[in-house]
């Protein structure tokens, strides 16, 4: 029988490979010329003698080393192999480390790179290692109930950070359905959570969305004092409705003014990354108000590739602040009128006072994606010539209004 003492001197002779001090039940310290001392226990199973290996000393004491020999022998005895035990035992935990929440997260978020852009993937990454794996990261895929993911969603929910916690409820779901479909997972709770959650009140971009007001903005913005490329920026915003960041970001080159086109590349819309690569450009049929206010810039910026480039360099475009400050120097608050608030006011109006236009043409127009079969063929040629009448009979209303005609519909061309 050893001793802690015979443990802690044992040393193997000058001259040999190894030696072996017995201690009882097949338990013995193998001690190697380099001071290495493992413990191994002997048995036999199916007619073999074989060892299982239980660890280093001192890190496993001689009383551990015991309890594992013990161990060993119980399982033996129900008819199972120690060793072979001990692999499935491995093995198990290394399928049980590739199906926690974290694992599964993870290896959902490699697979989808390239396919979102970087801002979002660092983004959705950063949120579930901040919000969720410090909670749930650990568990099973399985585990995890619609009880246990909502309060963990509570906490983000009791730092005030309501919209936080509903982008987490969804990016968890995205994570449980693809374990559902690797098989790492039957259902997804998330589902369960749907009204649960505390609302998030959904704030709409201040827009001007009445024609009498809308005919104050376009005066306001036909005596605009400040620079001519921030009042020609006001101008064709309302003119053209489309996303702040693209009217910013025209660039002359994207300029058909003879054919009265403009064509944004796919890459500059607001789209997946497939989207951008491959989708088609988006067009924006030019009414003769905005080719007009084009033509009288072009001396001033087309000298270089952005129609209204920075005033500090013309490598840039303008500032995304620009027409925010220049609407707030016309005495318009940011509860009364936004850069983006001028797709809200075409689409509002357009809709009620333009008797004839096809919603499907004004979402066309604005570049909303639509679902299902049909998906982008919003930009196919048979919508150009709906288009191209929808720009100038809007262009020429706001014009009406600019004037102080009185309020009342008009029938597209």
């Amino acid at each position: 029988m050893l001793t802690d003492a015979a443990c802690k001197n044992a040393s193997c002779p000058e001259g040999k490979t190894r030696v072996r001090f017995p201690d009882s039940g097949g338990l013995y310290l193998e001690v190697t010329p380099n001071g290495s001392k493992r413990w191994f226990a002997k048995y036999r199973f199916g007619g073999k003698e074989k060892r299982l290996a239980l660890g280093s000393y001192p890190d496993v004491s001689l009383k551990s080393a015991r309890a594992g020999r013990d161990a060993a022998r119980k399982t033996r005895t129900e008819g199972t192999d120690p060793v072979q035990q001990r692999r499935i035992e491995k093995l198990a935990s290394a399928v049980s480390s590739t199906v926690t929440f974290e694992a599964v997260s993870r290896e959902f978020h490699r697979g989808r790179v390239g396919a979102v852009s970087a801002q979002y993937s660092a983004r959705w990454i950063e949120r579930m290692e901040k919000d969720l794996f410090p909670w749930i990261g650990s568990l099973p895929l399985a585990d995890i109930t619609a009880p246990l993911l909502l309060h963990t969603l509570r906490r983000v929910e009791g730092r005030g950070a309501k919209e936080t916690a509903h982008t987490l409820r969804q990016t968890a779901g995205q994570v449980f359905r693809y374990g559902i479909a690797t098989g790492r997972c039957e259902r997804n709770p998330a589902t369960d959570l749907h009204g649960a959650l505390m609302p998030v009140m959904v704030k709409h971009m201040a827009a001007v969305l009445e024609p009498s007001k809308a005919g104050e903005l376009m005066r306001s913005i036909a005596g605009y004092p400040g620079q001519p490329t921030t009042a020609a920026a006001l101008l064709l915003s309302a003119l053209l409705f489309q996303r702040p960041a693209n009217i910013r970001m025209m660039e002359w080159a994207e300029l058909d003014l003879e054919a009265a086109l403009w064509t944004i590349p796919a890459a500059k819309m607001k789209r997946t990354v497939h989207g951008k690569v491959n989708g088609r450009p988006h067009l924006v049929p030019l009414p003769r108000q905005a080719v007009h206010a084009l033509t009288d810039l072009k001396p001033l910026t087309g000298h270089g590739a952005f129609v209204f480039p920075s005033l500090l360099t013309g490598e840039r475009p303008m500032s995304e602040n620009t027409v925010n400050t220049a609407l707030r120097r016309m005495g318009y608050g940011k509860d009364d009128m936004t850069a983006h608030g001028f797709r809200s006011m075409a689409r509002t109006i357009i809709a009620e006072r333009l008797p004839g236009v096809s919603i499907d043409v004004i979402e066309a127009q604005l570049a909303h994606g639509k679902s299902g079969p049909l998906g982008m063929a919003y930009d196919r040629a048979e919508y150009m010539e709906q288009r191209k009448r929808l720009m100038q009979t809007w262009a020429d209303y706001l014009e009406h209004l600019r004037d102080g005609a009185k309020v009342h519909p008009i029938r597209a061309a």
